[in-house]
């Protein structure tokens, strides 16, 4: 917890101190009520007293209740204004940090506690410092200059008084030693309840085509009920407080009104006004007390559970980064478009195989190399280590003739067009989403964007849609057909006009004939650029300068498909299971 106060700015550590003078001034003027209050008691008991003098300490509490109520409120304004800005604080640089994340640090957490830990772990944190930091400082001052009050009106008094603050103290210990494993319990199912419900929102068509509600739904239940009865538990125990801390306090009053009842009995008559007075006084303090022990105890039952929410934040925020920065922003070579893998091999680093195993292979500028393989064989793995979603563990990838470890990563990125395995839309417009990514440039215009729409074989769908360019696009870009999601991917990746064209698998929702005419049109537009193509169908990729053809993780072939077809048995077996003898050699 200590480590994330460093979001704290040098303004709000101003606030924080002027909470402190103001909760200094609303613990003074509660405690000084009880004085009026006994000298109001000490007046109407007194003979010859005046109604002036009685109404002039009632307008005084009056007064002290309302500079309290005052301070109160400004306290708590400061207070919120402190713990927003410090969740905005952490959830910026939390969000910063995930997304300077590599693919294998991301891997280690979930993205459903990720989503928990940028809102309900930040929540917990913000609720904390909002409430607690009133009470931290509002509850020691107040019993300390309380108990400085009481000492000197009676020990029979001040034991009862300790008692009370013993037995509360044990309660308070026993519970929190039982609830704070718990909170790591509940921290975890809410992640898995997160997971659950993210997991049946995604797969809402299969979950429905295959009758599974029943199924999804009992799946939940189960989680769900898991933290249900894990947060009854906890409630359960904290609610013990409350009959617990009735009983001390109204205890405590009995004790001081039982005891002064003797003392009153005992002292001589002259004695027994004061008497009378102190204890009322005394009753008013031990409250005081046993309230601010009380406001100790709220804090320890808030505060495991954050304990566990600003671990788990820093966790993510203290995960070291694999993939480090490179420091090369501008061109350093007359090489443009190139793209070498000398001796490259990669593994997981919680695996102890290789997945790609000893790849060499160049593309020069205006070249398009495609990828073949068998499932799993590594093409995706092998085009991603490109752009550093990746690292090679072994060897060197070089782009335009420097290794790609030695450029800085905005730089790198604004080399490359990239069209993932599974087409990503944002919510916004067709517009927004094909000038997604200005490759550093500034804004890019409309007629851009109209030309790789067209390029991209789109151009029909999109002007038939309502607002054309500046139509509506759902997230996840769930109303438009997963072939058209395809297209206007690749016309995102046209838009910013790379030196270096990266296609994941990207022609795979399309018909024959559209991804005949789209990559026709792409050849055209993209020919001073470098295309690297991983492709299923023969189809896509036979025209290629080169296919190199992925077996188990190694290069089984590399050249043109007529020359493929006689040298690698690989390659040959893929083309036949696509199309027959007939057709390949009429290709």
């Amino acid at each position: 917890m200590l480590k994330l106060l460093k979001n704290v700015d040098k303004k709000s550590w101003l606030f924080a101190l002027v909470v402190f003078g103001l909760v200094l001034v609303q613990v003074w003027l509660e405690l000084k009520m009880p004085d009026y209050m006994s000298e109001i008691t000490v007046l109407v008991q007194s003979d010859g007293s005046e109604m002036i003098d009685i109404l002039k300490n009632g307008a005084y509490m009056l007064a002290c209740a309302f500079g309290s109520v005052v301070a109160a409120v400004v306290t708590g304004f400061f207070t919120a204004k402190m713990s927003a800005t410090l969740s905005m604080r952490i959830r910026k640089r939390l969000f910063n940090k995930v997304e300077e994340l590599s693919m294998n640090e991301i891997k280690e957490f979930s993205t459903s506690s990720l989503i928990t830990r940028t809102t309900n772990d930040i929540t917990q944190i913000q609720m904390f410092v909002a409430m607690g930091l009133q009470l931290m400082i509002k509850a020691p001052v107040t019993a300390i200059w309380a108990i400085t009050k009481i000492l000197n009106k009676g020990w029979q008094w001040s034991a009862v008084t300790g008692l009370g603050v013993v037995i509360l103290l044990s309660v308070i210990i026993t519970i929190t030693a039982i609830v704070v494993p718990k909170f790591k319990i509940v921290q975890k199912l809410i992640d898995k309840m997160n997971g659950v419900t993210r997991e049946n929102l995604t797969g809402i068509r299969v979950v429905r085509a295959f009758n599974a509600e029943k199924y999804q739904e009992n799946k939940f239940e189960k989680v769900n009920e898991k933290l249900t009865n894990q947060q009854l538990f906890n409630q359960k125990m904290f609610s013990i407080f409350q009959p617990v801390m009735y009983l001390v306090m109204h205890g405590v009053s009995l004790g001081v009104y039982f005891i002064g009842a003797f003392l009153i009995r005992d002292a001589i008559m002259t004695d027994k006004l004061e008497i009378f007075g102190n204890m009322i006084v005394f009753s008013q303090y031990s409250i005081q007390v046993i309230m601010s022990f009380l406001m100790l105890a709220f804090i320890f039952m808030m505060y495991p559970r954050v304990e566990v929410s600003a671990k788990r934040i820093n966790e993510v925020l203290d995960t070291e980064i694999t993939i480090k920065n490179g420091k090369i922003k501008e061109d350093v070579t007359n090489e443009r478009g190139t793209v070498e893998f000398r001796n490259v091999s990669f593994k997981y680093p919680d695996s102890d195989e290789y997945l790609l195993k000893n790849i060499s292979f160049k593309a020069n500028q205006g070249e398009t190399v495609a990828f073949i393989g068998s499932t799993g064989s590594g093409k995706s793995t092998l085009i991603n280590l490109v752009p550093r979603f990746y690292d090679a563990t072994d060897g060197e990838v070089l782009v335009d003739g420097v290794n790609v470890k030695e450029y800085d990563e905005e730089f790198l990125h604004n080399k490359i067009g990239y069209v993932p395995q599974k087409a990503v839309m944002f919510n916004g417009t067709v517009s927004s989403n094909v000038s997604y990514g200005d490759n550093g440039k500034g804004k890019i215009e409309i007629d851009k964007v109209k030309e790789a729409v067209r390029v991209a074989q789109a151009t029909e769908f999109v002007e038939k849609m309502d607002g054309e360019y500046e139509a509506h696009m759902a997230s996840g870009g769930t109303n438009v057909s997963g072939g058209q999601k395809q297209r206007l991917a690749i016309a995102r990746a046209v838009a910013r006009d790379p030196e270096i064209y990266i296609f994941d698998d990207s022609f795979s929702a399309l018909d024959y004939k559209t991804d005949s005419v789209l990559r026709h049109e792409l050849k055209r537009y993209t020919k001073n650029a470098t295309s690297l193509i991983v492709g299923q169908r023969i189809g896509t990729i036979m025209n290629s300068d080169q296919i190199i053809v992925l077996d188990e993780g190694k290069v089984a072939g590399i050249g043109k498909h007529k020359d493929l077809l006689k040298s690698c048995e690989v390659y040959r077996q893929i083309a036949l299971s696509q199309l027959s003898e007939e057709e390949l050699a009429k290709e």
